[in-house]
């Protein structure tokens, strides 16, 4: 019977015995030692992360609760079928409610089976380590997090009145639409507010952030793991005073939270402090601040926090000194770091030391930087909560900051970004139609993890969906066939507000550029006064739609919408401007700058040598110039052919890949041809490589006739990059895959190449690419009929010993052209060994068999020597290493040995043949019909009672050219032996004997062997 509910025992707090446990405690202690209401807490503590943990686990949990007699048979029937169903995380919910409604013995039982299943589930592995690693102390933390002050009578109407001016200020959304009669459309903010994905981890913290589409890949690398139940979720509520801080400090707590530009980290902000003013989350803040780094950018002098907050917030007056009193109740909010126009190094010890940066009263003058600084370090008001946003470039400024919780914006994941588009689009039709076209070209899809670029490719796209003139055939492929028909689409509707749009453009660009060099992207009226662009010109919707204007700060700022939007701007000035100047200096100028500011401007401006992407815009901007567009041509032609052939370092393959997006984007078949169409070989090793790097790289190659070697190895390619490839794959004639992240699904469109009539592969390379038997079948069919492969690497996959007998298969098809086959490490048994042993005796190619790292064992041995012993097996080479033999099965292989006219190349190293298998193996060695070239015992525990059996076979093998004896325990008493076998096998080229344990002397005497005759090399 299922134990009852304990009613009232959350209500009331029983007096809390003091832990006697320690951080060096074991959980089971720890939860030993906590009375009912403390693990009530802990429960309530960690419940949403416990959601989340158990869903990795929810099936093992509930047949525990249910074996300890707290489910009855039809609750465990409940969350098996949600299982079952594939809803693990309604279950998870379901298993948790369920245990809070029974009561502590329930709670016990369940927090015990964590313990005893904590392993096989990453997150709940992770719970218990920070409950291990408190001890005692987290239940001191939880009463500083859920503890709420009581707010002195005489602040609360000021609170009021501070979250009725935040309400206003934030309840309401600004979208720009590009239209003349609404230019810009207001929406409320809990309407078109899209919930993003945000995780409780950061990727690395010093990536240089700046390729367009980089997000991408790591995206769908972190979007893996979530699946794999390693990653967690973290919403917008948790980011202070819950289980996910990594600091559980008395003195407060600081929260970065990261993201590219557009991922939405501004709206993000705007929907905590909304959500607080509204009072939905937060209830122990009491007064919430919120700044952004661009606004703070105004402040050109010393100034206090009394002063910063009233300069934004005015109608605080005399009050603020109450506020101090009570730290804990202030949260103070930062959007924008990577926009401070000061630097903020947390790992710059003079802060600490020297007077004029420290700032521990709010009342001291300083420094903006230095205020920011002290509130994140909880010097100034000890014990308030701050958080940060930033872009990734600036994140590791953060790195040695007291940050609690670090946390990511990924942005849209799966339907997400569907519903953007559907909300978008008032008609449905529109907006099917778009993101059908956007998911059908992998250059576009890849830009919808982030809602800008959702919105630019709405606004860009929406036309040609709703306008019947417009031709199918011209609707943007790359990505600056886009940004043009942006622009287009702003000229069409307001180039007649303005005189000469050309010149504003080119005005504009100028300043756009200077801004990319520098890394700027705030802009105030002086700069536009300096490029010849008067601020009353905004009264224009012209400029108002190139530029955002925000005047909510005391100086006014502008920002172009996007900072790609900034680039596009700044590459289209150049085509713009009467005298273009050393245009090609000016490129390659940007090209050599190695952190990337450039790397989306060049891509603009090769793409807008294209006719498709020019004549658009020339339509309301007269012709571009002539000897630009040439000039451009030849620099990206003139870089292709200077990196075809470096690519011998990490830099030399980036620089490559870069210039073969220029070569995409400028859509110039002819170059292309001229550039790369006899190109032989190509390799990115060792390079990451994003989805769209895959669709820029099949493009280039569908201008090759054929490419000798396509080396793709450690690019961490996955199934959505290997998908742009697929097309091109079958031009390859030696193509590495290897150490990617293929998966099964990648190997089936794989297999539709190798089953192209035209396929041209003859050596594939997939070890390392998390194969299973489900791939099998598709590589299988796919070997019966290719006629091209004969070398496949499918090393350190998980085959299994299903996925190896259904290759078998294909491999005992006389079509089957296989000459060599690697299986190491697949996880072979004796239960494969029967179908490979059946297609040893048949295959007619097959010369070349790696089968080493598995566990055959001395039956599946015994059954593959059966195959050796038959007069059609053609094996040249054959790795065993590794395999678990033993001297059981040396007799057999002996007799293969002895019978098989083909093999000259065995691999029997690490294994436990020892002395008496070696003296089996020398009966066989000794027959002149043995034909060993190269024989590895390597690891095999021979001593020195073997070595003159060995010595005595192989004196006369004047087949034998190498032999490995190393890592076995011969001594100096087998020296003689050695050196007879050295000194009369005069084929004998090379012997290496190291890691035995010869003496200094014994040694030395075996080195001294290898001047007997020239061409021999001894190792010791």
């Amino acid at each position: 019977m299922a134990e009852g509910s304990n009613r009232g025992e959350c209500s009331t707090s029983p007096k809390r015995m003091r832990l006697d446990t320690g951080p060096n405690s074991t959980i089971p202690e720890f939860l030993t030692n906590c009375d009912e209401y403390q693990l009530f807490k802990l429960t309530k503590f960690y419940q949403d992360r416990l959601e989340q943990a158990m869903e990795g686990g929810v099936d093992g949990v509930s047949l525990l609760l249910s074996k300890e007699r707290i489910f009855t048979g039809q609750e465990l029937q409940k969350v098996t079928e949600l299982v079952e169903k594939g809803n693990r995380a309604d279950s998870s919910k379901l298993l948790l409610s369920l245990v809070m409604g029974k009561g502590s013995r329930a709670r016990r039982v369940m927090w015990e089976s964590f313990v005893r299943m904590r392993h096989g589930v990453p997150k709940l592995d992770k719970i218990l380590k920070e409950i291990q690693e408190l001890g005692a102390d987290l239940f001191d933390y939880m009463d500083i997090a859920h503890g709420l002050s009581e707010l002195p009578s005489q602040l609360k109407d000021l609170q009021q009145k501070h979250k009725e001016t935040l309400r206003v200020q934030t309840e309401t959304l600004r979208v720009n639409t590009i239209l003349i009669k609404e230019k810009v459309k207001i929406f409320q903010l809990v309407d078109r507010y899209a919930e993003l994905t945000i995780i409780s981890n950061v990727r690395d913290r010093t990536l240089v952030e700046h390729e367009l589409l980089a997000r991408g890949r790591d995206h769908e690398k972190w979007r893996e793991k979530h699946l794999q139940r390693e990653l967690e979720k973290i919403r917008t509520d948790q980011l202070f005073q819950s289980s996910f801080s990594q600091r559980k400090s008395k003195s407060g707590n600081s929260a970065a939270v990261s993201g590219v530009p557009g991922i939405g980290k501004t709206t993000m902000v705007q929907k905590i402090v909304y959500d607080w003013a509204t009072g939905k989350i937060y209830p122990h803040f009491q007064f919430v601040f919120s700044f952004k780094f661009r606004d703070l950018n105004t402040i050109n002098c010393r100034i206090n926090l009394r002063n910063l907050i009233l300069f934004f917030y005015p109608y605080f007056g005399n009050i603020l000194g109450e506020l101090w009193k009570n730290p804990e109740g202030l949260l103070f909010i930062f959007d924008g770091l990577d926009e401070f126009k000061d630097r903020i190094d947390f790992a710059d010890n003079r802060r600490n030391t020297e007077p004029q940066s420290m700032c521990t009263d709010p009342e001291c003058w300083c420094e903006v930087s230095d205020i920011v600084y002290s509130l994140i370090q909880h010097k100034l008001l000890p014990g308030c909560s701050v958080l940060v946003t930033s872009r990734p470039t600036a994140l590791h400024l953060l790195e040695k900051a007291e940050i609690s919780v670090w946390a990511e914006i990924l942005g849209f994941v799966g339907d997400e970004q569907k519903e953007y588009f559907n909300k978008f689009f008032e008609d449905q039709t529109v907006a099917v139609a778009v993101f059908k076209h956007v998911e059908e070209n992998e250059i576009l899809y890849t830009m919808c993890y982030n809602p800008s670029y959702c919105w630019i490719l709405a606004l860009s796209l929406g036309p040609f969906f709703t306008q019947r003139d417009r031709e199918q055939q011209r609707v943007p492929k790359t990505i600056t066939q886009l940004y043009s028909y942006y622009i287009y689409n702003i000229l069409k509707n307001h180039g007649r507000e303005i005189e000469n749009p050309r010149d504003v453009l080119l005005k504009l660009g100028e300043m756009a550029y200077t801004g990319v060099s520098k890394k700027k992207i705030v802009f105030r009226d002086g700069d536009l006064i300096e490029y010849n662009l008067q601020p009353s010109q905004f009264l224009s919707g012209f400029l108002m739609e190139l530029l955002e204007r925000d005047d909510s700060a005391q100086c006014v700022v502008y920002t172009f919408p996007h900072l790609t939007i900034q680039e596009f701007v700044a590459a289209l000035t150049q085509f713009l401007t009467p005298d273009p100047g050393d245009i090609r200096k000016l490129l390659s100028e940007a090209h050599s700058e190695e952190d990337g500011r450039f790397e989306i401007f060049l891509r603009f401006v090769a793409g807008l040598s294209s006719p498709q992407s020019a004549r658009p815009l020339e339509e309301f901007l007269g012709k571009f110039l002539h000897q630009t567009t040439c000039r451009v041509i030849d620099w990206v032609k003139e870089k292709v052919e200077g990196q075809i052939g470096n690519t011998q370092t990490e830099t030399g393959k980036r620089n490559l890949l870069n210039t073969f997006h220029y070569l995409f984007e400028s859509q110039n078949k002819a170059l292309a041809r001229n550039t790369v169409g006899s190109v032989k070989t190509l390799s990115f090793s060792g390079l990451g490589l994003t989805p769209i790097d895959c669709a820029v790289l099949s493009h280039i190659i569908g201008f090759c006739d054929t490419i000798k070697h396509f080396d793709l190895q450690r690019c961490d390619i996955q199934c959505e990059g290997f998908q742009r490839l697929g097309p091109v794959l079958h031009k390859c004639q030696e193509l590495s895959l290897g150490d990617n992240k293929v998966g099964d699904s990648g190997v089936k469109l794989l297999s539709a190449a190798l089953r192209n009539p035209e396929c041209k592969i003859q050596k594939l390379d997939l070890n390392g690419n998390a194969l299973t038997d489900s791939c099998a079948e598709d590589l299988a069919s796919a070997l019966s009929t290719n006629r091209s492969l004969i070398d496949l690497n499918l090393d350190d996959n998980k085959l299994g010993d299903s996925g190896v007998k259904r290759l078998s298969v294909a491999l005992r098809n006389p079509d089957c052209k296989i000459q060599k086959l690697r299986l190491n490490a697949v996880g072979l048994t004796e239960s494969c060994a029967e179908d490979l042993a059946s297609a040893l005796s048949t295959n007619r190619s097959l010369i070349d068999l790696n089968l080493g790292n598995n566990k055959l064992g001395d039956s599946g041995v015994k059954q593959l020597s059966v195959a050796l012993r038959n007069p059609d097996c053609k094996i040249q080479k054959l790795r065993l290493w590794d395999n678990g033999l033993t001297d059981s099965c040396a007799e057999d292989l002996a007799s293969a040995l002895s019978t098989n006219r083909s093999l000259i190349d065995l691999d029997l190293g690490h294994n436990k043949l020892g002395d008496s298998g070696v003296k089996r193996l020398s009966v066989a060695l000794r027959n002149p019909d043995c034909k060993i070239q190269k024989l590895r015992l390597y690891s095999n525990a021979f001593k020195d009672s073997c070595a003159e059996d060995l010595a005595s076979a192989l004196c006369t093998k004047q087949s034998l050219r190498f032999l490995n004896l190393e890592l076995n325990s011969f001594t100096d008493q087998s020296i003689p032996a050695l050196r007879r076998l050295i000194l009369t096998c005069r084929s004998l080229e090379r012997i290496e004997l190291g890691g035995n344990w010869f003496s200094s002397n014994g040694k030395r005497q075996l080195k001294l062997l290898q001047g007997s005759r020239s061409g021999l090399t001894v190792t010791v």
